[in-house]
């Protein structure tokens, strides 16, 4: 028996938009203070800086 792909039922793939970001900001905040807690809170802080200037540059280029 031959199943058609047109009488697929399956339905819409489920949104994970929001657990991702929510795994993002918990391994962005380990990480951060990982490095805080190895190299100091100067090294963290400057490790979300430069994280922070990346995003703003590629929001920017995005817009552009």
């Amino acid at each position: 028996m031959r199943v058609s792909m047109r009488h697929d039922n399956r339905g819409r793939a489920p949104d994970y938009t929001v657990a991702a970001l929510t795994m993002l900001g918990v391994n962005l905040a380990w990480i951060l203070l990982l490095i805080w807690g190895l190299l100091g809170f100067v090294a963290a802080l400057a490790t979300a800086w430069v994280l922070n200037r990346g995003i703003t540059w590629l929001q920017a280029s995005r817009d552009a």
